[in-house]
C-alpha cells in the first residue's frame, strides 16, 4: 500500500495493517524515522533516536510470520518514551545537565509493558528539567516547539511527546503527569491525553505510590488509541494490574455511555482568569454534553493558592536522587533550595488538608468539565530572565485546573475541543470519579464523534 500518509493513521489501524501484512513494521518505522529526520531539528521533540530501531522493526516482521495468531496489540508500531523514564542500555538525562550519565541494563516498570505490547521504541522524548515546569525548555537542547506554531511552546513536561505525535513523528506516545504534564501539552498540541487514577499504573521505579502525584499515561490522536494503551500500561490486557480495582472489562472495549451523568462545569479558578476564546469552547462543549443527554450545571471549586501547593512540589522535585544541583537550571535549583527546610510530616499535613478540601467537592458529580489550561500556549522563552520565583509563579498558572486533580488522584483527560482565532488548539478537561476512567473514556468517545477533532491537524 502507499506509505505517504501512514503518519496520519491511528496506532490501532497501523497495528492492524502490520498484523495483516498490508505493510511491514520496517516500512512503518522507516516512514516515521524519515519524518523525525525532517522535522525534529526545528521542533526538538526527540532527544535521542535509537540506531537499532530498524533492526527492531525487522525482528517484529519475522515474529509476525511465526506468531501471526498471537501477536500483541501494538505489534510493530512505533512509540517514543519520555526522557524521565528508563529504557535499557540508553542514557536517561531527565532533561538536565545535572543528571549523571547512568545507563541501566533494564527498562523501568512503565516501559516493560510497552515492549510486551509489541511496540518498536524509536527514541527518547524531551521533557522539562526533572519534569518541573509546564513548558519544555531545558538547557541541554533547544526548546521544544509546538507543531501548530513553532514560536509557541508545546507545553510540558511531556512536551516532546505532544510535539512528536502532533507532528506525525509518532502515532502515539507515553507521557507522565505530576501536575498536568500529560494534559497541558495535549491541550496545546491538539491531542487526547489521559492521566489515570492514582494506583492504576505501577510507579516506574516501583516506589510506594499512595501519595505520589505523578503517573504515566497515554497521549494519542484518538480516544481508542489512548484506551488501548491504557490497558497495556495498567496491565489490564495481561492481568498484571496495580492496586487500583480493575475495570469490569478492558478500557478499550467501548460501551454505551450511562445517561444521564451529572456533569458540573467550572469556568474559572482563582489563580488566573480564563481566556474568552477558551470560555467559548468550554461552553460549546457543555452544550454538546447536554444534547447528548447529560445533566450539566455550572459550579465552582474551592479556592487554593500557589503557596499551598508549592511546598508539595518543592518536596517532589527536591527529593530526586543523584542530581548534581549546581548544574540545575535556575527555577529547578530554586525549587530544591525551598525543599531543604521542609519537614515531611508538615508537607503531608498540608497535602491532606488540600485533599480534604477538594475530594468531597469532586464527589458531588459524576464528571467535571473545566478548561485544561486557562490560557493559550505561551511563546517560547516567555519567562526567560525573570527571577526563579516569578518564573515559577507564571508557569504555575498553566496548571491551575490540572494540579488539584493529581492531589486528589482522580482520572482526567484533555480533549481537543476547538481552535483559537490564532490557529492554536484549545483543550477542555474531563475529570472522573476515583477509578472511573471508563466514564471519562465513554464520554470522550461521544465528544470525539461530536467535535470531529481528527479532521484538525497542524499546518
Amino acid at each position: 500500500m502507499a506509505t505517504s500518509s501512514l503518519h496520519t493513521l491511528p496506532a490501532l489501524v497501523l497495528a492492524k495493517l502490520v498484523r495483516e501484512g498490508a505493510i511491514s513494521s520496517e516500512e512503518l518505522v522507516r516512514h516515521h524515522l524519515a519524518r523525525i529526520e525532517a522535522m525534529n531539528p526545528s521542533l526538538s521533540a526527540f532527544v535521542t533516536v535509537f540506531d537499532d530501531a530498524v533492526k527492531g522493526a525487522r525482528r517484529k516482521d519475522r515474529e509476525r510470520l511465526r506468531h501471526r495468531d498471537s501477536l500483541p496489540p501494538f505489534h510493530g508500531v512505533p512509540i517514543g518514551i519520555k526522557d524521565l523514564n528508563v529504557v535499557r542500555f540508553t542514557r536517561t538525562r531527565f532533561g538536565s545537565r545535572g543528571m549523571p550519565a547512568i545507563v541501566l541494563p533494564c527498562d523501568d516498570a512503565n516501559v516493560r509493558p510497552l515492549r510486551r505490547a509489541g511496540f518498536v521504541i524509536l527514541g527518547k522524548l524531551s521533557t522539562s528539567e526533572l519534569g518541573a515546569m509546564p513548558v519544555t525548555e531545558p538547557d541541554i537542547h533547544p526548546p521544544t516547539r509546538n507543531p501548530w506554531s513553532p514560536t509557541h511552546t508545546a507545553g510540558g513536561s511531556s512536551g516532546g511527546s505532544g510535539a512528536a505525535v502532533a507532528a506525525g513523528m509518532l502515532p502515539i506516545a507515553q507521557g507522565s503527569d505530576g501536575a498536568g504534564s500529560i494534559r497541558i501539552p495535549s491541550a496545546f498540541c491538539g491531542l487526547y491525553g489521559l492521566k489515570p487514577s492514582r494506583g492504576r499504573i505501577v510507579n516506574q521505579f516501583r516506589l510506594p505510590d499512595r501519595r505520589i502525584l505523578y503517573t504515566s499515561g497515554p497521549m494519542a490522536r484518538t480516544v481508542s488509541d489512548a484506551a488501548a494503551l491504557l490497558d497495556v500500561m495498567a496491565g489490564i490486557d495481561t492481568g498484571r494490574t496495580h492496586w487500583a480495582p480493575p475495570p469490569a472489562r478492558p478500557f478499550a472495549a467501548r460501551h454505551a455511555t450511562p445517561k444521564p451523568l451529572r456533569i458540573k462545569v467550572v469556568e474559572s479558578i482563582g489563580m488566573v482568569p480564563t481566556d474568552p476564546d477558551i470560555l467559548l469552547v468550554l461552553r460549546h462543549t457543555a452544550r454538546i454534553l447536554e444534547r447528548l443527554g447529560h445533566s450539566v450545571e455550572e459550579a465552582r471549586l474551592p479556592e487554593s493558592g500557589l503557596d499551598e501547593f508549592l511546598p508539595i512540589w518543592q518536596r517532589l522535585i527536591g527529593g530526586i536522587p543523584l542530581m548534581r544541583w549546581s548544574r540545575a537550571q535556575p527555577v529547578t535549583a530554586w525549587l530544591r533550595e525551598g525543599a531543604k527546610g521542609l519537614k515531611r510530616r508538615e508537607v503531608d499535613v498540608l497535602e491532606d488538608r488540600l485533599v480534604d478540601r477538594f475530594a468531597p467537592k469532586f464527589g458531588t458529580a459524576d464528571l467535571w468539565l473545566t478548561p485544561t489550561v486557562a490560557v493559550g500556549p505561551p511563546p517560547i522563552g516567555a519567562w526567560a530572565g525573570l527571577p526563579p520565583a516569578d518564573a515559577f509563579a507564571r508557569a504555575a498558572t498553566l496548571a491551575a485546573f490540572t494540579a488539584v486533580v493529581n492531589l486528589v488522584g482522580l482520572p482526567a483527560a484533555s480533549i481537543p475541543a476547538g481552535i483559537s482565532p490564532h490557529g492554536l488548539p484549545i483543550g477542555v478537561q474531563l475529570i472522573g470519579g476515583m477509578f472511573r476512567e471508563s466514564d471519562v473514556l465513554s464520554v470522550s468517545w461521544d465528544l470525539e464523534e461530536a467535535i470531529a477533532w481528527r479532521q484538525l491537524a497542524p499546518g
